[in-house]
């Protein structure tokens, strides 16, 4: 398996993962499938600051994991909210441990300060990931989406990133991937094991 930086022309993969989640399940909120050009699109809106990683095989894409602004706000900067979706043949393979190994170890090295996740419960698979990559729960949103039928809530988890809860200090901007060298990205993404708390 090989996790890289995804590209736009992953949209078709992409889409194919999360079209039938979205059409019969209520782990996405959204309600109708983005269209492939709208998959490209979001995967390039924000890849520099904000990366979009896909597991690849043999077999083709196997998952994928983003990151994305947690909130507009300036003072959340060094937050970001994470996602991942994988393939449901690749599902109990550790696709979504090793995907979500390399976007955190990628976001450390980029220097943010936390990460944020939202699950719609119920969802006792998505929990046990989060778990297992050091999230915590922080918060638990009672009600909060109707979908097939039902009311559902979402319970919000976050990890931190080495040096939190640290003496406070103004830190630096997050850097985008540019800023990272070949060297640097390639050493994230090839690396084993998730960044320490």
């Amino acid at each position: 398996m090989l996790i890289r930086i995804a590209r736009e022309a992953d949209a078709t993969a992409v889409r194919a993962i999360y079209a039938p989640v979205v059409e019969s399940s209520s782990v996405s909120f959204e309600t109708t499938p983005p269209t492939t050009s709208e998959m490209a699109r979001r995967i390039a809106a924000h890849q520099e600051a904000h990366p979009w990683l896909v597991a690849c095989s043999d077999d083709g894409v196997l998952g994928y994991a983003y990151a994305g602004p947690f909130a507009a706000r300036a003072a959340y900067a060094w937050s970001v909210e994470t996602s991942i979706y994988v393939a449901e043949p690749a599902r109990r393979r550790g696709v979504g441990r090793a995907l979500y190994g390399a976007l955190l170890r990628l976001l450390a090295v980029q220097g943010y300060h936390q990460a944020m996740a939202g699950i719609a419960l119920p969802n006792p698979a998505s929990v046990a990931l989060h778990e297992s990559v050091g999230f915590t729960r922080a918060a638990l949103y009672r009600e909060v989406g109707w979908k097939l039928g039902a009311w559902h809530d979402v319970s919000w988890w976050q990890r931190p990133f080495q040096g939190a809860g640290a003496a406070p200090a103004r830190p630096a901007a997050p850097l985008g991937l540019s800023a990272l060298g070949p060297e640097t990205l390639a050493a994230a993404l090839a690396s084993k094991g998730l960044p320490d708390l």
